[in-house]
């Protein structure tokens, strides 16, 4: 079975070094993860985009009916659900951080800021690790759907193996200093390669993939009589 390290050796290659830069907004980065949960990346920034327009700061969000907040994601979908959810969240926030402010969180052990993270109301895991690795430069591996498809075909993690417990898994075996790349090219493989209905194994450089046989013998396979 391939390493972490050795899969990121193989992908930098084809998908190039993700050099990561923290954006250094905690709390923009919690809201525009949450927007993205179950849609794309081009709605997602739509719908962040449309939220900042329509409110001069997160405190007006937070004060914000929820019907309102509403209207403004609209672009990005699922607004019914999120609405309620960011102003839960950005409530949240305020009564502990009444800046707004979460820069604390990297003066304080990772794992206390994760837990602070959790603490939110629907911030689960991935929202946690999104915001402590891509806003703050914590180490965190956020696991979304493609790194844990991929992981799980190569063998990282077993295919029983929930979300959140492949968050704990995962980062027990990559190296903190690879948690960006490594979750950065698992996307790109998975989204370019890897992925769930007919993935290329045929230009995969992960031949010892061990779902590999298995993958391409259902992808040769003939369709069923209709």
């Amino acid at each position: 079975m391939l390493d972490p390290a050795s899969i990121i050796a193989r992908l930098e290659p084809i998908y190039g070094r993700p050099v990561l830069q923290p954006s250094g907004d905690a709390v923009a980065e919690l809201i525009l993860t949450i927007l993205s949960q179950n849609t794309s990346d081009t709605n997602s920034g739509r719908a962040f985009i449309a939220l900042m327009r329509s409110f001069p700061s997160w405190q007006a969000i937070a004060d914000a009916p929820v019907e309102v907040i509403e209207t403004a994601i609209q672009p990005g979908g699922l607004a019914r659900q999120k609405a309620p959810r960011i102003k839960a969240v950005l409530q949240a926030v305020e009564a502990r951080s009444p800046e707004f402010d979460l820069s604390f969180l990297r003066d304080i052990p990772p794992e206390e800021a994760r837990s602070w993270l959790r603490s939110l109301p629907g911030v689960g895991p991935k929202t946690a690790a999104c915001v402590l690795l891509f806003s703050l430069g914590i180490p965190a591996l956020p696991v979304d759907t493609h790194v844990e498809r991929v992981a799980k075909r190569l063998g990282l993690v077993s295919e029983s193996t929930t979300p959140e417990r492949a968050h704990d898994l995962l980062e027990a075996v990559v190296d903190p200093s690879d948690y960006y790349p490594f979750h950065m090219l698992l996307i790109k493989h998975g989204r370019r390669t890897c992925a769930a209905r007919r993935p290329a194994c045929g230009r995969c450089p992960l031949v010892e993939c061990p779902a590999r046989p298995a993958l391409a013998a259902s992808i040769e396979a003939p369709a069923p009589p209709a």
